[in-house]
């Protein structure tokens, strides 16, 4: 059976974050020769669980890579100076390193940087597994992109065949998967999982420790997805399970595999000032919606968490403004990042309006008091 039949019958997701079927995608790269670029930037705020491959399971990455690359060249892209990179480059492998910015592991981001453009997204007429040019007309060689789990998914396929994957999840979304969980005594900590298991036990898994009902009982919400994502209220958590059929009734999906519990001594609005604030200064500089409306809507969240009792209205407007305009998805998740925010921290906001919101007066004695605290846990 050829590799692309049995992703097919296997019916592996990509793990980044867009779930398309990577059987479409490797049947694409295979008929068009194209470079394979294997994704171990881990991009997403919170995101760990790339690198935890790269580290923990680096010979079955390889051996995915080369099934799915079938003769054709293969680069494995990382954050400059990581970890990641060193270990990948220790290895032996063609290492990408690429700038630590949000939008610079962005799928075409990377296909420009390896052929010696920016790494910024790129406007494309068609997907770049094809070739083609790009807005400026300059030629780009086929070239496909997978993220790390994907591609060792692809390789345990291969191994251990389809009903083995089958074995795992949902009959909608099968497989095994990996989180990154994070709560405010754990960060970062990669649970292997599969679509179906209740969130909460996501949170015992990555902190043992903490009595997970008590522990989002205490959070001012949960974050699903990172700066793309949800915010979840601490009632909706109680009976969700992850999957984007479990998740998809708060709005919220699986994306790129990321768990945030907020901390019960942190201001949520101040934290979304943080982020968002982050978010700005993060943009490629080649977009309206990156070079102007991020930074507006982060001055106008400011101006809202201050206490402006009129920002409310062109928070709203900003937001309104952002989607489905830039050359990549960059803002639209940001908007959706912002709307859950209005819709979950509405209380906190209402505090914030009436100018006593005690979290905030503590975080901000906190970080005054704690010399160099990091504000955005950003990888």
């Amino acid at each position: 059976m050829s590799l692309t039949a049995l992703l097919a019958d296997a019916g592996l997701t990509g793990r980044g974050g867009a779930a398309f079927s990577t059987a479409r995608k490797v049947e694409a790269a295979h008929a068009h020769g194209a470079h394979l670029i294997v994704n171990a930037c881990d991009g997403e705020l919170g995101a760990a669980k790339d690198g935890w491959v790269v580290a923990e399971r680096l010979a079955e990455l390889v051996d995915g890579a080369v099934a799915i690359a079938a003769g054709s060249p293969t680069t494995y892209a990382a954050h400059r100076g990581s970890g990641t990179a060193h270990r990948l480059r220790a290895a032996g492998l063609p290492v990408l390193e690429v700038p630590a910015r949000y939008v610079s592991s962005e799928e075409s981001s990377l296909i420009s940087l390896t052929q010696g453009g920016l790494a910024r997204p790129m406007t494309k007429r068609q997907p770049f597994v094809r070739g083609g040019r790009d807005s400026d007309g300059r030629r780009i060689s086929p070239t496909v992109v997978l993220n790390a789990e994907t591609v060792w998914r692809a390789g345990q396929v291969v191994r251990f065949g389809p009903d083995w994957f089958r074995s795992f999840g949902t009959a909608a979304e099968p497989g095994p998967r990996l989180v990154a969980v994070s709560t405010p005594t754990a960060r970062g900590v990669v649970v292997e999982t599969a679509a179906g298991a209740p969130v909460l036990d996501l949170l015992t898994a990555a902190d043992p420790v903490a009595v997970a009902s008590a522990l989002v009982d205490r959070s001012p919400g949960v974050l699903l997805a990172g700066l793309g994502g949800t915010f979840v209220a601490p009632g909706d958590v109680r009976g969700l399970v992850w999957s984007d059929e479990g998740l998809g009734r708060v709005g919220a999906r699986t994306g790129p595999g990321v768990v945030e519990v907020l901390d019960p001594t942190t201001c949520p609005v101040e934290f979304v000032d943080r982020c968002l604030t982050w978010a700005a200064g993060e943009s490629a500089g080649q977009c309206g919606p990156c070079m102007f409306g991020l930074p507006a809507l982060a001055a106008e969240w400011r101006s809202l968490a201050r206490g402006d009792h009129t920002a409310y209205d062109r928070v709203v407007s900003r937001i309104s403004l952002l989607p489905g305009r830039g050359a990549c998805r960059f803002p639209d998740g940001v908007a959706g990042f912002a709307w859950s925010a209005l819709r979950v921290f509405g209380t906190h906001l209402d505090a914030h309006r009436n100018g006593r919101c005690d979290a905030a007066r503590q975080q901000l004695q906190h970080d005054h008091d704690t010399p160099g605290r990091a504000h955005v846990h950003a990888r």
